[in-house]
């Protein structure tokens, strides 16, 4: 596109239309001076140090000893989610209707105080992967769950409450509309074209060379054309995926590199902002439905803030072209 020029971009799976406006930003780098530096907070007062000691809780999954623990998983203290044996029915309020909040709220903790995802060792970022794939093998057999949502937080305005380094899993009696968008967009497109819209997208992106941010064997970073917020990148394993949880090692271990090189280029371009990034999977229940879905990563740091037309229409204004979003990340 023209340098400075607006243009309307549609997602190919959701349908939704965004807004390129290089011009609102003047340049890139504008967005990035907004940035302050990273405020560390106290160890001697982090709750997550002692999560035992904290929450009075035994911890649901441990990797390492009590005393010399790497990873471990515990309950939320605040959780949103809480499990039952009965599974939740949908009751009627008036013309609303509701079902009560039954699932599962956890949070997976590293040890180190300050080390995120991007400074982990290659073994611990894989391990924390690995702990996901666990946790959501565990909850496939819970007939009362639908969804499982993986995510971290990092930094206030990403919506993370403690410094201390944290991913949390949720899981819902629900589909969360996000991903029914993106599975009935998938659906469309297969059906119309018998091909898996996100490999598309990716072979595209490989072949085009423009907005590849990194690429190993197994997996591709690249920073979608239709982008809703400055710097976004996404994450796919190149072998067609549906389903996170039946993800392979070795499948998985391409896509923790590239999520840990795509944070490095991140942190060190971006000057360290809060971020937030996400799996988005297939659903747990009717898995034959979902297998043209591919399962991936998408990456969203807080650079923007959406205000009175993006509330009002749903419609995005993201001020940085996605070409020279990643010809900055790449420096």
């Amino acid at each position: 596109m023209q340098k400075n020029k607006s243009e309307l971009r549609q997602d190919l799976v959701s349908g939704d239309w965004i807004v390129i406006s290089p011009g609102r930003a003047k340049r890139p780098g504008q967005l990035i001076k907004k940035t302050e530096k990273r405020k560390r907070a106290p160890k001697n007062n982090c709750p997550f140090e002692d999560p035992q000691k904290n929450s009075g809780k035994k911890p649901v999954l441990i990797y390492g000893n009590n005393r010399k623990w790497e990873i471990q998983v515990i309950e939320n203290k605040y959780p949103a989610f809480v499990p039952r044996k009965v599974c939740p029915v949908v009751f009627k309020n008036g013309p609303y209707q509701a079902i009560d909040a039954v699932g599962y709220h956890e949070l997976v903790i590293t040890k180190n105080h300050d080390v995120n995802f991007a400074s982990l060792s290659q073994n611990s970022a894989r391990q924390v992967f690995e702990i996901f794939r666990d946790r959501y093998l565990m909850f496939l057999n819970d007939k009362c769950l639908h969804y499982v949502s993986i995510f971290h937080n990092w930094g206030p305005t990403a919506g993370a409450s403690i410094y201390h380094p944290h991913y949390q899993i949720i899981a819902i009696p629900v589909i969360p509309p996000d991903v029914s968008h993106s599975l009935d967009g998938s659906l469309r497109y297969y059906k119309k074209y018998k091909k898996c819209v996100h490999c598309v997208m990716m072979d595209y992106e490989k072949k085009n060379k423009k907005r590849i941010l990194y690429e190993n064997v197994g997996a591709v970073a690249f920073a979608p054309y239709v982008s809703k917020e400055p710097f976004e990148v996404r994450i796919f394993p190149k072998r067609h995926l549906p389903y996170f949880e039946n993800t392979l090692d070795v499948d998985l271990d391409y896509v923790v590199d590239a999520l840990q090189a795509t944070f490095k280029k991140i942190k060190k371009n971006l000057k360290d902002p809060d971020y937030n990034f996400f799996i988005h999977t297939a659903p747990i229940k009717n898995k034959e439905n979902y297998k043209h879905y591919h399962w991936h990563i998408e990456i969203v740091p807080k650079m923007n803030i959406s205000a009175g037309f993006e509330l009002s229409t749903g419609v995005e204004i993201n001020p940085v072209d996605p070409d020279e979003a990643v010809k900055l990340l790449r420096n």
